[in-house]
């Protein structure tokens, strides 16, 4: 987990990025539903840069405990989409790819000022800069997590035949119980841990590795 309760300064410093990515994740449902056709989004004031649009406010006090949490849902109606299927699949996307897009970007601007720059990785302005990368990594994560009512349910129901709907209305019944047991036993946690840790060694380490490597 990137901070925690005996950490007050560290939550302070993590609070803007849990902003930035909570406006970042709503705002790429809410363009996307929008592009694919659908005014609801917008109607509803979702098409906006103001991070408190944007926030549920449970969803903020679980980053802070936890580690780990979600923003507010944007309403859609996936009957205006030209492909109902199609457009709930890209909508329902589009929020983790654009942390995981932004987590990238973070982490190799972080990367460089440490690495290159040689910027200390305990100054202020570093230590504000470090969870804008790991909060759009953690969002992109766990919203992808096939549980209601995360993204990835809603990537399952979209790909799942009719005759499964009666097992998915029984995991809407009980998705908040499921996300809860997990997150207070330390599942999500230690599961995202694990998750992070592939995707900065192997995806992002690499790559950034590569790039500096071809101007040192």
């Amino acid at each position: 987990m990137f901070s925690r309760l005996s950490d007050p300064l560290g939550i302070l410093y993590t609070i803007p990025a849990i902003l930035l990515a909570m406006m970042l994740h709503e705002l790429a449902h809410a363009l996307t539903a929008d592009r694919l056709g659908d005014p609801t989004p917008r109607n509803m004031g979702r098409i906006t840069l103001d991070p408190f649009a944007h926030v549920d406010w449970v969803g903020l006090i679980m980053f802070v405990i936890m580690g780990f949490g979600w923003a507010k849902p944007v309403t859609t109606r996936p009957s205006n989409y030209k492909n109902p299927r199609t457009g709930s699949i890209l909508v329902s996307v589009a929020g983790p790819l654009a942390n995981f897009v932004w987590a990238f970007i973070f982490y190799g601007i972080y990367a460089f000022l440490v690495l290159v720059a040689g910027v200390a990785p305990s100054s202020i302005g570093m230590r504000i800069l470090g969870p804008m990368y790991s909060v759009n990594l953690i969002l992109a994560i766990f919203n992808l997590i096939p549980i209601p009512p995360l993204d990835g349910y809603h990537v399952l129901t979209a790909l799942l035949p009719p005759k499964n709907m009666k097992f998915l209305w029984t995991l809407e019944r009980y998705g908040w119980v499921v996300l809860i047991v997990l997150s207070f036993t330390g599942i999500f946690g230690t599961l995202l841990g694990y998750v992070m840790g592939f995707i900065e060694g192997t995806v992002f380490g690499n790559f950034y590795t590569f790039i500096f490597s071809l101007f040192g």
